[in-house]
């Protein structure tokens, strides 16, 4: 029997409406969350001097340089770029139709980091004026770079999904990322030790990198792509359906995929630009999302995923930040703790996977 790939939910699979109780309830835990991540650190702070920090904004206090110099913008980071990673991989997950697709799955992390590595490693070409500008992960360089090699993954991803099953472009996109790998190393292999730290620092990926200035190129990119995915909504949820059915109600639907890969590469790429690869987010906050409101509607799910993205990200940079004695731990290695098992429960609970067992 052919390999059938994993069932995506239906629109008019749904338990109720939208439970707004449940978003409420998030919105609260975020909150708690936000003064968590603001509070503690190797300088643990009260939720009071957290409000005094940030009322005297701008002041020379210790407590507003702790909370508004050095955490407000980390915490900020990972608001929004956990919130945009999160929409990724609902938008990839819906144009593909495989709840395994996700940026890091379909091969467009990996085609940025590529972008960023290009960067990095012409600027050690040009001279150490370009590295300065790169150093600290703060110019447009990146940005672009990382832009360019997830756009060049995501045509490439979508030429060959008119010819292959949903199974088989999980392992291409797979095999795209071993080469973007692997096509890496062999263009760090030509820069000294101090170009590939700036690449490994960024490779690790961290929201602690991000400062005020930053926000001026991630923001204007993600809220193109917010705009984008929320106009496509309706023609998404047509799309769970089929092209066909789609196509019915009038949908283009190429000019549709054209359209949510440029909104993914827009929410995807600045935030993997400028805090590295962060894993995991968008592959599961799409099925936390479906299982929180009961309902595939992209229009319902959008709210959701941002604030469930916002909260994972949130929580596990909580996590790395923690006072431990010894040193930080990596954001993706947490991500992994918490998302792993999540795609080990969506794989062992698949009517499809077992049907083809059967």
């Amino acid at each position: 029997m052919s390999a059938a790939p994993l069932a995506m939910p239906s629109p008019a699979q749904r338990r109720s409406p939208m439970p707004y109780f449940a978003v409420a309830t998030l919105l609260i835990v975020l909150g708690l969350a936000l003064i968590a991540s603001l509070a503690v650190g190797q300088v643990v702070l009260s939720p009071l001097q957290v409000v005094r920090g940030l009322a005297e904004f701008g002041s020379a206090s210790n407590e507003s340089r702790i909370v508004v110099e050095l955490r407000l913008p980390r915490v900020l980071a990972a608001l929004v770029g956990g919130s945009a990673l999160g929409l990724a991989g609902l938008l990839m997950q819906t144009l593909f139709r495989n709840p395994l697709a996700d940026t890091w799955s379909l091969g467009l992390m990996a085609g940025g980091q590529f972008g960023a590595a290009l960067v990095v490693v012409a600027g050690a070409v040009v001279g150490p004026a370009a590295l300065e500008m790169i150093a600290g992960l703060a110019g447009v360089g990146i940005v672009a770079g990382s832009v360019l090699g997830m756009s060049g993954v995501a045509l490439s991803m979508v030429s060959m999904a008119r010819r292959v099953s949903t199974v088989t472009l999980l392992v291409l996109g797979l095999m795209l990322g071993f080469l973007a790998q692997g096509l890496i190393s062999v263009l760090l292999h030509f820069t000294n030790r101090t170009q590939s730290r700036v690449f490994s620092s960024w490779n690790d990926a961290t929201f602690a990198s991000i400062v005020w200035p930053d926000f001026a190129t991630l923001l204007p990119p993600l809220l193109v792509g917010l705009g984008l995915a929320v106009w496509l909504a309706k023609p998404l949820t047509a799309l769970l359906l089929g092209e066909t059915y789609a196509e019915s109600l009038g949908v283009n639907v190429p000019r549709l995929r054209r359209l949510v890969l440029a909104a993914t590469i827009l929410l995807a790429a600045p935030v993997t630009a400028l805090c590295g690869p962060v894993a995991f987010i968008g592959l599961i906050t799409p099925h936390l999302a479906r299982g929180l409101i009961g309902s595939a509607r992209i229009g319902a799910l959008i709210p959701a995923t941002l604030l469930l993205g916002a909260l994972l990200a949130l929580v596990a940079d909580l996590v790395v930040h923690l006072p431990w004695n010894q040193h930080f731990l990596h954001l993706n290695a947490i991500l992994a703790i918490l998302g792993a098992p999540v795609v080990i429960l969506l794989l062992l609970n698949s009517r499809s996977l077992r049907a083809q067992e059967a």
